[in-house]
């Protein structure tokens, strides 16, 4: 049996990000450039070839944030590095887009997703965050990009997909680089003060959450055509795709209640639009998510619900856990409800207990219904564990406004 921490406790809480980021550095450091992305589970590097631009963002977040809260100067330094690869390998010569996939520096997957720019966005206001003032500029730099190539003012939200050389542009759209979006754009006024990234943020979320759930039973649905009606049928054959999976996702309604509980406070005295319904959405995306989604038999939240809300794919993964309990504990501080924090707690007794690889470090991605491991892969393309220590961070920034030491 599992010894359970004290998961209310700042102190625990950073000393399992310091034992993730344990599992990621200096392994992860690619002395040639960049950083693997590709581990077993005891840290052994299965590809050292393969670069993706959703992992090369993301270490660049985590390696900020780890800086920021343990001051260690080998994360700066990490931090550096992870930054001038996407800066100088998957950065367009003129600027305009970023490769999706490298194979040993060369590009594999050149189509531009504003998924991937997303990050790219994030990555850049994180690291200015950290303190590498070089960033304070290409903060601008990306966010002009997704304007003049993704944003759609008619939608009021962001296309795809486009070709490398932006010449087409998919018709398919959807819910999922939005709400990255909106994270970035948060980040990206943290970092700047800039009110136009909180004024996108508030577009992006009020036109996802609000006008596209109209449209949608009231939920967010994945996908969508040219015209953001919804595409109930989209990758239907597909269930398990890495990042346009079929069937509402438990995990992105609880991921948008965290978003919308940060923007409400973000918001607060800066912007004059209305800002009522962000938490009464936050709540319902949330109950939904844990009501409809939480497995009664063996525990732990599955990936993917029907148009019916009922479970069609059973998979455990480990960013679902991670985001609800964030999301879990912004609702707890927020409405001062007890039932969040029962489901944090719950949240986190199945993460510690199921997920976290406790001898070597991170988690593991993906369980089945009876929470048994599929692979030996812990982080294969997109995993470097950015959602299960940033929920760390998240939750400590809660605990600590709560007057928990």
């Amino acid at each position: 049996m599992t010894t359970l921490p004290n998961f209310r406790s700042p102190a625990v809480l950073l000393d399992h990000a310091r034992h993730t980021m344990r599992f990621y550095h200096p392994r992860a450091i690619d002395p040639a450039g960049g950083m693997y992305q590709y581990f077993k589970d005891d840290g052994t590097v299965y590809d050292a070839h393969h670069r993706h631009l959703v992992s090369s963002t993301r270490f660049v977040f985590t390696y900020a944030m780890a800086y920021r809260h343990f001051q260690d100067p080998a994360y700066l330094e990490g931090l550096k590095h992870a930054l001038r690869f996407v800066r100088e390998a998957h950065r367009a010569l003129d600027g305009d887009g970023y490769a999706w996939m490298l194979n040993d520096g060369a590009i594999e997957d050149g189509t531009q997703h504003a998924y991937g720019e997303a990050f790219v966005l994030l990555a850049y206001s994180h690291a200015s965050m950290a303190g590498l003032d070089e960033a304070r500029d290409w903060i601008g730099e990306a966010f002009d990009l997704m304007e003049k190539r993704f944003w759609d003012a008619q939608a009021g939200l962001y296309a795809d997909e486009a070709s490398q050389d932006w010449s087409a542009l998919s018709s398919y759209r959807g819910q999922n680089a939005n709400m990255h979006a909106c994270e970035a754009l948060l980040a990206a006024h943290q970092a700047t003060g800039e009110r136009r990234y909180l004024d996108r943020a508030y577009l992006v979320a009020y036109n996802i959450t609000q006008r596209q759930a109209e449209r949608c039973g009231g939920l967010i649905w994945e996908h969508y055509d040219a015209a953001w009606q919804p595409d109930w049928k989209f990758n239907i054959d597909d269930p398990e795709n890495l990042f346009r999976p079929w069937g509402y996702q438990p995990g992105h309604f609880t991921e948008w209640a965290k978003l919308l509980v940060q923007l409400e406070a973000r918001a607060q005295g800066v912007l004059e639009q209305d800002l009522t319904w962000l938490l009464p959405t936050a709540e319902r995306l949330f109950s939904v998510a844990v009501e409809k989604g939480w497995d009664q038999e063996n525990g732990g939240l599955c990936y993917s619900l029907s148009p019916a809300l009922e479970i069609c794919d059973w998979h455990k993964y480990f960013w679902v856990q991670a985001e609800s309990a964030a999301a879990a504990a912004l609702l707890a501080k927020r409405t001062g409800n007890a039932k969040y924090w029962e489901w944090y707690e719950r949240l986190w007794a199945y993460s510690w207990t199921h997920f976290v690889d406790h001898e070597h470090g991170a988690w593991y991605r993906i369980l089945d219904r009876q929470n048994r491991k599929l692979s030996d892969e812990k982080s294969p393309a997109g995993k470097v564990d950015y959602h299960t220590m940033g929920a760390c961070y998240d939750i400590v920034a809660v605990l600590k406004e709560s007057g928990h030491a």
